[in-house]
């Protein structure tokens, strides 16, 4: 047990799995909105939404997180206020943004003399530098994630599966909608110290993912897929630690493991269910020779 008690035995990697498990929170609890509601671009596009506001930060010396932030709230309003507009669809929509930002980020990180370091971190994170502020951060991400998605879990539901009975309800859909993308938002924000913006659509989808088949209920959906992509955190991290491999991709690659882990299990639990229900329709052989 010692390779597994050992690597967390060291101050860094204490903070990498408290921020970590944190994020993987996070992740879990909006990735099942994005997965039930199909959101997966959006999350994609918000994390290289954040590439201008990170790259600009990094050029002027200011702190990158604010930058991500103000970028991918920037990003969000935009694709708000086209929606409203009504002219393009929700993908085409994205789709525009997604590009332009995605382009303007490398326009202005290339004027960067550290390009090469700036471009590694922003794409893929460095979990390993997480410091006490960004555990701060975080842990009020997770705070707000909670509180948003148990007040919003009536609206978000109705929104989801008919956003007309939702509107007769007073449950009023758009405001539910403009919640949910301000919630992928904060997942994507918090989750870019831990996995880089590269790489955090898969911290979103895959842990949600992995869950499903086994889960019936939305809220105990969240809480296992917040349990397996806590899993992922510390395969992640142990992998990196012994292999020396970068953490947020092995946090990631793990998260995904874990999901192509689950579909595998529960492709053979039904196969075998399937086949004992056969067995236990025929008839015995006693009663067909006493018939």
């Amino acid at each position: 047990m010692s390779w597994i008690v050992e690597p967390f035995a060291v101050d860094f990697m204490q903070r990498a799995l408290l921020g970590g498990a944190m994020v993987a929170a996070i992740c879990a609890v909006v990735g099942t909105w994005v997965v039930i509601r199909g959101m997966a671009f959006l999350g994609e596009a918000i994390g290289h939404g954040m590439l201008p506001g990170v790259a600009l930060a990094t050029v002027l010396g200011a702190p990158p997180l604010a930058g991500a932030a103000a970028s991918a709230i920037a990003m969000s309003a935009a694709i708000g206020a086209l929606q409203r507009r009504g002219r393009l669809s929700f993908d085409s929509t994205i789709g525009l943004l997604f590009v332009g930002m995605l382009s303007l980020g490398v326009i202005i990180v290339s004027h960067s003399r550290s390009f090469a370091t700036d471009a590694t971190t922003m794409l893929f994170g460095d979990v390993l530098a997480i410091r006490g502020p960004e555990l701060a951060t975080i842990a009020i991400a997770l705070v707000v994630t909670l509180t948003v998605t148990t007040v919003g879990h009536r609206a978000f539901v109705a929104a989801a599966f008919d956003a007309r009975v939702a509107h007769v309800l007073g449950l009023r859909p758009l405001r539910a909608q403009v919640a949910l993308v301000g919630l992928v938002t904060l997942a994507v924000v918090a989750s870019y110290q831990a996995v880089g913006s590269l790489l955090v659509v898969g911290l979103l989808l895959a842990p949600a993912i992995a869950a499903g088949p086994w889960t019936r209920r939305i809220p105990v959906r969240m809480a296992v897929g917040a349990a397996l992509a806590m899993l992922a955190v510390v395969a992640g991290l142990l992998v990196s630690w012994h292999a020396g491999t970068a953490a947020g991709a092995s946090i990631a690659a793990s998260s995904i493991a874990i999901a192509v882990a689950s579909g595998l299990a529960r492709a053979v639990w039904d196969r075998a269910a399937s086949r004992d229900a056969s067995h236990a329709s025929r008839p015995s052989p006693a009663a067909s020779a006493s018939s």
